[in-house]
């Protein structure tokens, strides 16, 4: 098993994980099984996409 180096921006984290999916793993459990990564790290780092977009739409307001 590799390490998996997790991006820290949330975007850049979604449209990695998205192309890992894509490309190389039929769905998110096989993903961390084989980078050896929990998931439900994954997920939380994907749930502050919401806030992270919002903050950004937020400073041009």
């Amino acid at each position: 098993m590799a390490e998996l180096n997790l991006p820290t921006d949330p975007m850049i984290l979604l449209s990695y994980v998205n192309t890992k999916l894509r490309d190389f793993y039929p769905s998110l459990d096989a993903l961390c099984e084989d980078a050896d990564v929990s998931k439900d790290e994954i997920i939380k780092k994907l749930a502050a996409i919401d806030y992270a977009y919002n903050a950004e739409l937020n400073k041009f307001v």
